[in-house]
């Protein structure tokens, strides 16, 4: 009988072999892997309430409508350029301000090769004789800011524009400076001309808020 028999229960209940059975505790790692994701699952969930309480009280949620919101693309459109007057119907007097000789003349001359009415051709005036620094002047009526004097302005490159209010006439003066030389070559005086006359490109405004 073995010593494992309890007392009285004969050899029907007779242990025998030379193996026993071992206690041990339940595993318990199905549980532990179970309560971390359960964690998890609620740290998420908390999370993401979280963020949504911030966009209720911050307006994220109009942010992000506005972000998705298209703007209208601005687009550019030739407006039709101002008409300007034609040199043939430009009058234009020559003086010359320097201390050289034959300049007034020389440079009426050419004004006439290139189109230009030539009025007065003489010596400047007390109020700009040997006081133009610059290459010369051209004066004009108040009149002729955006129209005549442009297009006299492309034929002396630099020259200073200015506007006498109360002019009588509608022709203009060009004061010959010091730094003078000659002309705008007349190639480039046409393309500068020819540019004045070109349509302007305008955009169009984009939406409100873009």
């Amino acid at each position: 009988m073995s010593m494992l028999t309890p007392p009285g229960m004969g050899g029907q209940y007779r242990i025998t072999g030379d193996k026993y059975p071992r206690m041990r505790p339940p595993r318990r790692r199905g549980r532990l892997v179970a309560a971390v994701v359960a964690s998890v699952a609620a740290l998420g969930l908390v999370g993401w309430g979280t963020l949504q309480l911030i966009d209720v009280f911050t307006g994220g949620g109009e942010k992000s409508a506005a972000a998705t919101k298209e703007c209208p693309v601005a687009k550019a459109s030739a407006a039709p350029a101002k008409a300007l007057p034609e040199p043939r119907t430009i009058t234009v007097n020559v003086y010359n301000a320097t201390t050289r000789s034959g300049l007034a003349k020389a440079t009426a001359d050419e004004l006439k090769k290139r189109g230009f009415k030539i009025g007065e051709v003489g010596n400047a005036s007390k109020e700009f004789d040997k006081k133009v620094k610059g290459t010369g002047v051209l004066l004009g009526p108040a009149s002729a800011l955006d129209t005549s004097l442009p297009v006299l302005a492309t034929q002396l490159t630099g020259a200073e524009r200015r506007t006498e209010a109360g002019r009588k006439g509608a022709g203009l003066d060009l004061i010959i400076g010091d730094r003078f030389g000659s002309l705008t070559r007349r190639a480039a005086a046409d393309q500068a001309l020819a540019r004045l006359n070109e349509p302007k490109q305008t955009t169009a405004a984009a939406g409100k808020g873009c």
